[in-house]
């Protein structure tokens, strides 16, 4: 297991990077980047094998583009779990969260830009490709 988490951890990390430079990503929340608001707790509580798989992210084409970003997806699988050895992607605001209004999805923490990927361990540069072909699809 000590291994599996320390690839989730490499691939989300390198994930995060990349997403963080792109220019149709409009921010990204992951413990492990320098820029997030949380790295200095997440330093003193992450200790051995990296800050875990979970990535999430907004959009620059907001709920439709997420949608379809989701939906381009050809690697990750359209799933809400999470943690497991392949890589997952949802789009919270037209699935689990649908029935919800904007301000709904606002006070319960959800933009409605937001994508969540549960990072996998497969291939870092097939990892990449298939979000940037994804983002493509989008519109982003």
């Amino acid at each position: 297991l000590h291994l599996r988490m320390e690839r989730h951890s490499e691939n989300a990390l390198a994930v995060a990077k990349y997403l963080e430079s792109h220019p149709a990503v409009a921010w990204v929340n992951y413990p492990g980047l320098d820029s997030s608001p949380d790295k200095a707790v997440a330093d003193r509580i992450f200790t051995g094998h990296g800050y875990g798989g979970l990535v999430s992210f907004g959009i620059t084409t907001g709920r439709e583009g997420g949608k379809r970003f989701v939906e381009g997806l050809e690697l990750f699988s359209h799933l809400a779990n999470i943690g497991d050895a392949k890589s997952l992607a949802i789009h919270n605001a037209t699935t689990t969260h649908s029935q919800l209004t904007p301000d709904e999805l606002e006070a319960a923490g959800v933009p409605e830009d937001m994508i969540r990927l549960s990072v996998g361990i497969e291939s870092i540069d097939d990892i990449i490709a298939d979000i940037e072909q994804a983002l493509a699809k989008a519109g982003a």
